[in-house]
C-alpha cells in the first residue's frame, strides 16, 4: 500500500493560483444537507478545479489505453492522489486502484470509475485527438477518471467531516474485459456497504441525472464463430461449399431466436456486429468469421441464448454442408451479469441528486440495453448505477458512445465529481453501520 502524509488545507490548495472556497463554516451534518450538496457543486465548477479536471481528462484523451493495459493512466491517477495527500493501494486488478477518504474506519462506502479505451480510430478532429493508432476513448471512460479525482479532491478537502471511509475505485477493462471481477478478487470492495456509479450520458440533459431501480441496464455476452466449408471458383459454385452463404443464414436465424422463441416482455436482443470472409469478387472462401453480442435482463435469458445460439450456429452450418466453432470467450470476456440497482439506495441517489441540481432534474429512466461491468459490484454489494447528463442543445447532438465520433461536453464534469462526493459522504452520515467492521490492515505492497 501507499502511504501518503496528510498535508495542511493551504498546501494541497497550493496547485491552485487561486484559493478556493472550502466549506469552513459547515459541516456533513443531516442539517442543511441541501445547501452543503450546493456547496459541493460549487467548489467542483471553481474555474481552478474545473480546468485541473478538464487538463486530466484531455491527458487521458490524448492517450487512450486497452483494458489492463493503463499503465500511464494508472500513473497519472496516483500522481494526483500522491499530490492531494491521498493514501491508496495499487496495482489492484493489473492497472486498478484503490484509494482511501476519511477515518480509515466503518463504515465504508465505494465510488468507482472505469480507465479502459476502446479498439477504434478516433474521427474527431481536435487537438487532444488520441496518439495511439486504433484505440480512442468512446465510451467517456476518460471524463469518469476525471470526475472521480474531482470528487477525491473535494472529499480530501472536508475529510475532517467524513462519517467513515470513502473508498475510489478505479477500475481496469470495463469494456468486455470484465475488470470489476478481478478489482473485487484484489479486495477492492474490502469492508464496503455500498457503491454508487456514473456514466456520461449524450441523451440525457446536462445538469440531469438518470437511472432507476431495479434491472437497469442488460446483461451482456459475446460469441465468435468460424464457419468452415470449401473454397471453389464463383462461376463454379457446385464444386465448392460456400460458407459465406451458410454464415448469411446463420445471421437470419439468430434474429428468430429474439423474434420468435423470447417472450416478448423480457427484452432480448442479439447482434452481429463483425462479418469477415473473402478476399476476391470471383473466389468462394474457404470460411467465414462471424463476432457479435447477446444481451438480456436475467441470467436465465442470458445462458438461453447462449445455448441457443451454439445449437443455430452449428445446425444451420451444418445444413448448408459446413462445419462450425463456436467461441463464448469465458476466459477474456466473460458473461456479464445485467446491472441491478438496489432498491434501498434509490431515495439515497433520489435525495443527494434533487438536493444537489432540484428534483425535476433527477428523472427516471427506461431499462438500457447497453451492458455495465459494474453489474460485479451489485452481485456483491449493495449498489447504484446512474446516468449523468452532458446533452446541450448548444452544442448540438452529440453521438452515441461507442462512435468513433463521440465528444465530450466537459461542462458535466464538475457535476459528476460533485455527485461522487455527496453520494458517499451523505451515505457515511445516514447509513452508519450497527456492528463495526474490522479494521482494514495497512501493507506495504499489495
Amino acid at each position: 500500500m501507499k502511504l501518503c502524509m496528510k498535508l495542511p488545507l493551504v498546501l494541497v490548495l497550493s496547485v491552485f493560483v487561486v484559493p478556493v472556497t472550502v466549506l469552513s463554516d459547515s459541516s456533513l451534518s443531516s442539517n442543511g444537507v441541501s445547501e452543503i450538496h450546493k456547496k459541493l457543486l460549487s467548489f467542483a465548477q471553481n474555474p481552478q478545479v474545473f480546468d485541473w479536471m478538464v487538463g486530466i481528462r484531455r491527458k487521458i484523451h490524448a492517450n487512450p489505453e486497452l483494458g489492463y493495459e493503463e499503465f500511464e493512466t494508472s500513473e497519472l491517477i496516483r500522481a494526483e492522489l500522491d499530490q492531494m495527500s491521498i493514501e491508496y493501494k495499487h496495482p489492484v486488478g493489473v492497472t486498478g486502484v484503490v484509494g482511501f477518504i476519511g477515518t480509515q474506519k466503518p463504515p465504508f462506502v465505494a465510488i468507482r470509475a472505469d480507465m479502459d479505451a476502446l479498439t477504434m480510430q478516433e474521427m474527431v478532429e481536435w487537438v487532444h485527438k488520441s496518439k495511439n493508432a486504433g484505440k480512442m476513448h468512446a465510451c467517456g471512460h476518460d471524463a469518469h477518471v476525471a470526475m472521480l479525482l474531482g470528487a477525491a479532491k473535494i472529499l480530501k478537502e472536508h475529510e475532517q467531516d467524513l462519517q467513515g471511509t470513502v473508498v475510489l475505485v478505479f477500475q481496469p477493462a470495463e469494456e468486455g474485459g470484465a475488470g470489476a471481477k478481478k478489482m473485487i478478487a484484489g479486495g477492492a470492495l474490502e469492508n464496503v456497504s455500498a457503491i454508487f456509479g456514473l456514466h456520461v450520458a449524450n441523451h440525457v440533459p446536462i445538469a440531469e441525472v438518470a437511472s432507476r431501480p431495479g434491472p437497469f441496464l442488460a446483461g451482456a455476452g459475446f460469441f465468435e464463430a468460424t464457419i468452415s466449408g470449401k473454397g471453389g471458383h464463383a462461376a463454379l459454385p457446385h464444386h465448392a461449399v460456400d460458407p459465406i452463404l451458410a454464415a448469411s443464414n446463420v445471421i437470419v436465424s439468430l434474429q428468430h431466436l429474439v423474434s420468435r422463441e423470447a417472450d416478448p416482455l423480457d427484452l432480448q436482443v442479439i447482434t452481429v456486429g463483425k462479418f469477415q470472409g473473402g478476399d476476391a469478387f470471383n473466389v468462394i472462401p474457404d470460411s467465414v468469421k462471424i463476432d457479435g453480442t447477446f444481451r438480456a435482463f436475467t441470467t436465465e435469458s442470458l445462458m438461453q441464448l447462449k445455448q441457443r445460439i451454439k445449437q443455430v450456429i452449428t445446425g444451420q452450418a451444418s445444413v448448408h454442408r459446413c462445419l462450425a466453432t463456436v467461441n463464448f470467450f469465458e476466459d477474456e470476456k466473460p458473461l456479464s451479469p445485467p446491472t441491478v440497482n438496489h432498491k434501498d439506495l434509490r431515495e439515497h441517489f433520489r435525495n443527494v441528486a434533487g438536493d444537489m441540481l432540484g428534483f425535476e432534474k433527477v428523472k427516471d429512466h427506461q431499462r438500457w440495453m447497453g451492458s455495465e461491468d459494474f453489474a460485479y459490484y451489485q452481485e456483491a454489494i449493495p449498489g447504484y448505477f446512474s446516468f449523468l447528463g452532458m446533452a446541450d442543445d448548444a452544442l448540438g447532438p452529440l453521438p452515441m458512445p461507442h462512435s468513433p465520433y463521440f465528444r465530450i461536453n466537459e461542462d458535466a464534469l464538475p457535476y459528476g465529481a460533485a455527485l461522487h462526493a455527496s453520494f458517499a459522504a451523505r451515505y457515511l452520515l445516514e447509513f452508519q453501520q450497527e456492528v463495526p467492521l474490522p479494521e482494514r490492515e495497512h501493507h506495504d505492497e499489495l
